[in-house]
């Protein structure tokens, strides 16, 4: 099976799911597959059958195809996307975005810490894709049953920064595309516990579920669970008890980031789900104490922002490349450490 879409940030397990199944009759003719899917979907036309074959989410006898694939009698063909048949009713809401960029194709849009990217758990209103399918609702490609139009990548509710979204469907499946064969540039900034010994380096292990607490992630040495993922660092700044890292995504995990800080002994700063909501380095003095929970309120979530995301125009091919400011709970997060940092 193709495993393109298990690189994306935005699967949380890296399912594809089956949306529809045809057995070929034993008297079956050969016929393409396109024209064989098209006269067995209705209100699909040819093209939107053959942009799936093109996204991988066409299957025969459980491994992918193209477009051009002669059914034969007996086969078994599959549709399978990266989200789940409908669980909700996606209900497009008029909420406003910070959108950096946008043409006939695409979006980048800075999230704000908060905004739930896209329904689920609990979260069915209020997220980054009720307002793309209000945004879209008139646009060819957006289908009311696809709880995720246009998302090819996710960030987690409470790291801010760049996201970038398509409009049409070959925006959606070249930029897939673009992410699983790790083509585009991801940096984010976090603010981490500590001082990592080199001052640049990387972080490879597999990542997936805890066996103990499926809530939270984990890395997984020697390889036997979880996903292939790597992540380059570099120390910003060293402030001592803290310091700023830049972290360059080679893949694109759940948690990845806060994940591989914690596997190296630096969890995010202010981390409540890997253990970054609690005094990791520093003195006793109640001086100190106050001051770190005086920065846990002024930025009440992970320190993480994905700063800067670059990727080649689905059409155009132009390279493009976005940067972002951190966002204001975190820059002023920065300079009160930097303060304290300089009064001592």
């Amino acid at each position: 099976m193709d495993d393109r879409y298990n690189d994306i940030e935005e699967n949380e397990d890296g399912s594809l799911y089956e949306h529809f199944r045809f057995k070929a009759d034993p008297g079956q003719k050969i016929i393409r597959i396109d024209k064989f899917l098209t006269d067995r979907l209705e209100g699909t036309s040819r093209n939107r059958v053959q942009q799936a074959a093109e996204a991988g989410s066409i299957l025969v006898n459980g491994e992918t195809v193209k477009s051009n694939y002669k059914v034969k009698p007996l086969d078994t063909i599959s549709i399978v996307l990266d989200y789940p048949k409908r669980e909700f009713e996606l209900i497009p809401e008029n909420i406003p975005l910070d959108v950096v960029y946008e043409n006939d194709e695409l979006m980048v849009v800075n999230k704000p810490a908060g905004l739930v990217v896209h329904p689920g758990h609990g979260n069915y209103s209020g997220t980054l894709v009720n307002a793309m399918a209000y945004r879209f609702k008139d646009l060819p490609m957006f289908n009311a049953d696809d709880p995720r139009p246009g998302l090819v990548h996710r960030i987690d509710k409470d790291t801010s920064g760049l996201l970038v979204v398509a409009k049409t469907e070959r925006a959606k499946s070249n930029l897939a595309l673009q992410f699983f064969e790790k083509t585009t540039q991801r940096s984010y900034q976090a603010l981490v516990w500590g001082v990592p010994k080199e001052p640049e380096g990387t972080v490879e292990g597999n990542i997936g579920r805890s066996l103990k607490n499926r809530q939270v992630y984990t890395v997984f040495p020697e390889g036997d669970f979880g996903k292939h993922a790597v992540t380059h660092y570099k120390v910003l700044e060293d402030f001592g008890y803290v310091s700023l890292v830049e972290c360059r995504l080679e893949t694109g995990r759940t948690h990845q980031i806060r994940v591989h800080m914690k596997y190296i002994g630096h969890p995010l700063f202010n981390d409540s789900t890997y253990g970054g909501d609690v005094i990791l380095r520093g003195t006793t003095f109640t001086k100190y104490k106050q001051f770190v929970q005086n920065c846990f309120t002024l930025c009440p979530r992970q320190a993480l922002h994905a700063k800067s995301l670059g990727f080649f125009h689905p059409v155009t091919k132009e390279k493009m490349f976005f940067e972002s400011e951190l966002a204001s709970d975190m820059q002023q997060l920065v300079e009160k450490w930097r303060g304290y940092v300089a009064s001592r």
